[in-house]
C-alpha cells in the first residue's frame, strides 16, 4: 500500500486556526469532507525553585507523515476508568510537606532528551508559521529523539507499524495488554457509571439532529445518548493543591491556548464541578504543560528530565495525601496538555502514563504514549484575543480564493521535503514553502494566504481527498480536477463542524469546551471496571 497523503480544501482561516489539532503550520484554511470525530538538561534545577509551586495554598519525536488538505478534525472520544473515594479527605495544603530532599535531578539519559523542537508562541501576530523553540537547535528526528526508538515507552497497547509491502501491522508481542483494574471501593459514582454504561449501550436509533452533522460521527446515537448523560450525571473534583503559575495559571492566546481555555473553563463551571470528591466520576489535575516548560526547563540543557521528576513528585504527593488516585491507581483522572513536551512528562511515573486519561495535542500513536481508545486527542488552537477568541473567524468566498494549495512549515519528517522539491515557490498558483519569504510576507501574511486559499496541504495525515505520496509530482493536477460543485460541498461541510472547534467565554452545547470534556467522559465511562459490591 503506497503511503498516501490526504489533500482538504481549506475552509474560513480562523476556523482553521481553531481546528488544528496539531501545530498550526500544518494547517491553512482548509475546506475539507470531514469524516471522523467522535462517538462513538543535564539539568541541575534549585529545588526550592520547583517546591514553590508544589507548596501554593489551597483552593505534550518524530512524526508519520501523510500529505494532506485537509481540515484536520480528530476523533472526540475515548475510553478511560474509575473514580471516587471513601470519605472526604482534608484539603490541607501542600505545604505542609516538604519535597525538595525528592526532587534532585541527575545528568539526564537520552530518554530525557528534548523530544521535538518546542515553539515560542511569541511570533509576529501577522504569521502563523511554526516557529522554533529559542533555546533549542533544530535537530534530525533521530537527534532530537533518539529514545523513541532506542528506549520506546509501552502504553500497554500492540503497536502499529508498516509491514514489508507498506501495510501498517499491529504488534503484540512486544507489550502487554491493557487491562483495566477493579477499584478497590465501589461508590455511588460507580452505579451511575454502569447506569449510563447501559443506557448508551442501549441507544436506539435516532432521527437526524439539527445540531449535529450525523457524518461527522462514527454513530450519532451513541453520541446525542452519551453527551445527555453526561450534561445531567458527570461531577468533576479539581485538586486545589499546587500555586502558580505552574497550577490554576490558564494561558489564553498564543499556540498552546487549547489547555489553559479548558483549565480556566473548568475551573470557573458550576455544572460539572463539585466540592466533595466522593461524587466525583472524574479528578482534575489541573496543572500547565507550557507552564512547566517555562518554569522548569532550563536554556541550552537539551533535557526535559526537571519536568518529569516535577509532575512524578506532585503524583507521588497527591496519592499520599489523599485516597482517590490510589482507589483506581489514577483511572479516574485526567490533564490536558497542549505543548508538545507534554506526553514525555509522565515518564517518570507508571500509573499517570497507562491508566490516566491525557488530552493531548501531541497524539501521536508512534511515540508509545498516547493510547487510542483512551486518551482524547486534543485540538490545538491559535487565539491572539482572550477577550475575543472569535475574532477573525471566517474567510473568503469559495469564488474568491486565488491560491489552489497552500502550505508552510518547517521541512521535518518525510513527506514535506518531498513536496518542497516538487512544487516548493515554483508555481503561482501552488504556494508551497519551507518558511515563508520575507518578500511574500510584506505583501500578505500567513492568515491571509489560508483566507485566500482552497485547499491546505496537511503532510501529517488526515482524510478528505487522498492522494498517494507517488502522486506529489500530479498534486496540481489532481486537485483542478475536482469539481467546483465538489469543492463547494466540502466546504459547506466544514461550515456545519466548525461549531465543535470554537471557544467561548461562556461555554454553549457542542462547543470545543464541551468537546473535549465528552471525550473524556466517554472514555471514563467506556473503560469503567465494576468494583466490589457491584
Amino acid at each position: 500500500m503506497p503511503h498516501h497523503h490526504h489533500t482538504n480544501p481549506s475552509h474560513p482561516p480562523a476556523a482553521r486556526k481553531l481546528l488544528s489539532w496539531r501545530r498550526v503550520v500544518a494547517a491553512c484554511a482548509a475546506v475539507a469532507a470531514l469524516v471522523l470525530l467522535l462517538a462513538a538538561a543535564p539539568a541541575t534545577e534549585d529545588p526550592s525553585r520547583w517546591r514553590s509551586y508544589l507548596m501554593g495554598p489551597l483552593p505534550g519525536g518524530t512524526r508519520k507523515e501523510t500529505v494532506a488538505a485537509a481540515v484536520v478534525a480528530r476523533s472526540f472520544a475515548g475510553p478511560a476508568a474509575s473514580t471516587s473515594s471513601p470519605a472526604e479527605a482534608p484539603l490541607s495544603s501542600l505545604g505542609e510537606i516538604n519535597l525538595s530532599a525528592r526532587i534532585a535531578p541527575a545528568a539526564a539519559p537520552s530518554m530525557f532528551l528534548v523530544p521535538s523542537s518546542s515553539p515560542t508562541e511569541n511570533f509576529d501576530d501577522g504569521s502563523m508559521e511554526e516557529p522554533e523553540h529559542p533555546e533549542i537547535k533544530r535537530n534530525l528526528p533521530k537527534e532530537s529523539a533518539p529514545f523513541l526508538k532506542k528506549e520506546p515507552i509501552s502504553s500497554g497497547l500492540p503497536t502499529i507499524s508498516p509491514d514489508a509491502n507498506g501495510e501498517h501491522v499491529m504488534d503484540t508481542k512486544s507489550v502487554l495488554p491493557l487491562t483495566p483494574e477493579a477499584p478497590l471501593w465501589s461508590t455511588a459514582a460507580d452505579e451511575e457509571l454502569i447506569y449510563a454504561k447501559k443506557e448508551i449501550t442501549n441507544t436506539p436509533l435516532t432521527s437526524d439532529d439539527p445540531d449535529l452533522y450525523a457524518p461527522l460521527f462514527r454513530n450519532v446515537s451513541i453520541f446525542k445518548r452519551s453527551y445527555e448523560l453526561m450534561e445531567r450525571l458527570l461531577k468533576v473534583f479539581i485538586y486545589h493543591d499546587g500555586a502558580k503559575p505552574i497550577f490554576h495559571s490558564p494561558e489564553l492566546k498564543g499556540i498552546y491556548a487549547s489547555e489553559g481555555w479548558f483549565m480556566r473553563l473548568m475551573e470557573t463551571n458550576q455544572n460539572f464541578v463539585v466540592r466533595d470528591p466522593n461524587r466525583a466520576h472524574l479528578f482534575y489535575l489541573p496543572y500547565s504543560s507550557r507552564q512547566l516548560e517555562h518554569n522548569l526547563y532550563v536554556p541550552g540543557s537539551n533535557s526535559i528530565e526537571p519536568l518529569s521528576i516535577f509532575v512524578k513528585n506532585y503524583i507521588d504527593l497527591i496519592s499520599a495525601k489523599y485516597p482517590y488516585w490510589n482507589r483506581t491507581k489514577g483511572a479516574d483522572h485526567f490533564f490536558v496538555a497542549c505543548h508538545d513536551w507534554g506526553p514525555y512528562t509522565t515518564k517518570l511515573h507508571d500509573e499517570l502514563r497507562k491508566n490516566t486519561i491525557k488530552a493531548l495535542c501531541n497524539a501521536d500513536l508512534s511515540e508509545g504514549i498516547f493510547i487510542r481508545g483512551k486518551d482524547v486527542s486534543l485540538p490545538e488552537t491559535f487565539l491572539r484575543s482572550p477577550r475575543r477568541p472569535l475574532r477573525d473567524i471566517g474567510g473568503r468566498p469559495a469564488a474568491q480564493r486565488t491560491i489552489l494549495a497552500f502550505f508552510a512549515g518547517q521541512m521535518h519528517g518525510r513527506v514535506r521535503p518531498v513536496l518542497l522539491k516538487y512544487w516548493g515557490d515554483k508555481d503561482a498558483d501552488m504556494r508551497i514553502y519551507s518558511r515563508l519569504p520575507h518578500r511574500i510576507t510584506r505583501k500578505r501574511n500567513y492568515v491571509q494566504h489560508m483566507k485566500s486559499s482552497k485547499y491546505c496541504i496537511c503532510p501529517m495525515g488526515a482524510f478528505s481527498v487522498v492522494v498517494p505520496e507517488s502522486d506529489v509530482p500530479k498534486l496540481k493536477e489532481i486537485l483542478l480536477a475536482i469539481p467546483e460543485s465538489r469543492y463547494i460541498t466540502l466546504q459547506s461541510n466544514v461550515k456545519r463542524v466548525q461549531k465543535h472547534f470554537l471557544w467561548h467565554p461562556n461555554p454553549v452545547k457542542y462547543d470545543i469546551f464541551h468537546m473535549i470534556l465528552h471525550s473524556v467522559w466517554f472514555s471514563r465511562e467506556a473503560a469503567h471496571v465494576v468494583g466490589f459490591g457491584l
